[in-house]
């Protein structure tokens, strides 16, 4: 199976009521979402073609759709069986090891100027599903090797200024400190600081540190809280390590013995080297060994051999 750029995948998509071919699906340059930057959005991964926790990204939707004032026009439970109806029509287009991610974005449409434009009104729904075989391919190496996390000049937006757990597209911030990073190689993910120094999260991402076997990350108010950081939370807790929120400082990272990422594509996924030096001895760790190991038998399936077997592979 290929999913080249001139082949076209076959796969449909839910825009505002319809199902139409992945490459149709088109939002107007007169949506809010263009033009604010309003569009509520959340990522969830499957493994063995199930949504993994799903109703928890919804709940979180909601949460964003709530505090940013955008009315979705339909219930979380109604846009959960949108998404397995989203799974049914696109089954027979995925290889049966071939896990993807479904994207829910809502924004309030079609600006309040633009009314008479002759466009839909209400709001804009969007539901797809992309392979996951690209992105996971590419990162098969760093599950051995580790990431670089890199401090960028650019800093996170205060959670006294905006929420960062609400979800959305208006992500310049996190853009301009990716391509600050991006001069120390493709294996480079940021780590954002506060306005006081201490480091929040990636850039899509949650970010954790090891001393002493005790598994450390950043307060939940300054934070977006992923719902994989969320599983590895109660994961380290059923494990009997010690965790706690705490404010960090790069200081601690340097001193650390262990380093590593959670996001939804990528599960958890090390990092062994900070600003340029080594975290601990440099290699991947066994705290991070035991939560991956953890994180595998719940989901039921091995994240980073999956990643392995994608090298190479097109969707």
């Amino acid at each position: 199976m290929t999913d080249g750029q001139d082949v076209p995948s076959g796969r449909v998509v839910y825009l505002n009521g319809d199902w139409v071919p992945e490459r149709d699906a088109a939002v107007s340059i007169f949506d809010s979402s263009l033009i604010w930057g309003d569009a509520l959005f959340e990522t969830t991964r499957t493994f063995q073609h199930e949504p993994y926790r799903l109703d928890a990204h919804l709940a979180r939707l909601e949460a964003s759709l709530a505090g940013a004032g955008v009315d979705a026009g339909c219930s979380m439970n109604e846009l959960g069986a949108l998404t397995r109806e989203l799974i049914e029509r696109n089954q027979d287009l995925y290889e049966p090891d071939v896990d993807f991610l479904i994207v829910h974005q809502v924004s309030s449409g079609t600006f309040g100027r633009y009314r008479d434009a002759g466009i839909r009104q209400g709001p804009t729904i969007v539901i797809y599903g992309y392979p996951l075989v690209g992105m996971l391919g590419d990162a098969a190496a760093w599950f051995d090797d580790g990431l670089h996390a890199v401090v960028p000049r650019q800093r996170a937006i205060p959670s006294r200024l905006l929420d960062p757990k609400l979800k959305s597209r208006s992500r310049l911030h996190y853009q301009v400190a990716n391509h600050e990073v991006a001069s120390y190689g493709p294996d480079a993910w940021a780590v954002l600081q506060g306005e006081d120094g201490f480091l929040t999260e990636g850039t899509g991402s949650n970010f954790f540190v090891v001393q002493e076997r005790e598994v450390l990350t950043a307060p939940g108010h300054g934070v977006l809280r992923g719902v994989t950081r969320d599983s590895v939370l109660e994961l380290a807790g059923e494990l009997g390590l010690t965790v706690r929120e705490s404010n960090l400082e790069p200081y601690d990272v340097r001193t650390a013995d262990e380093a590593f990422f959670t996001s939804t594509p990528y599960c958890l996924i090390p990092a062994t080297r900070f600003n340029g030096s080594s975290i601990g001895d440099g290699s991947v760790g066994p705290v991070y060994r035991r939560l991956a190991d953890a994180f595998i038998e719940t989901v039921g399936v091995d994240f980073i051999a999956q990643a392995k077997s994608y090298v190479g592979r097109t969707g």
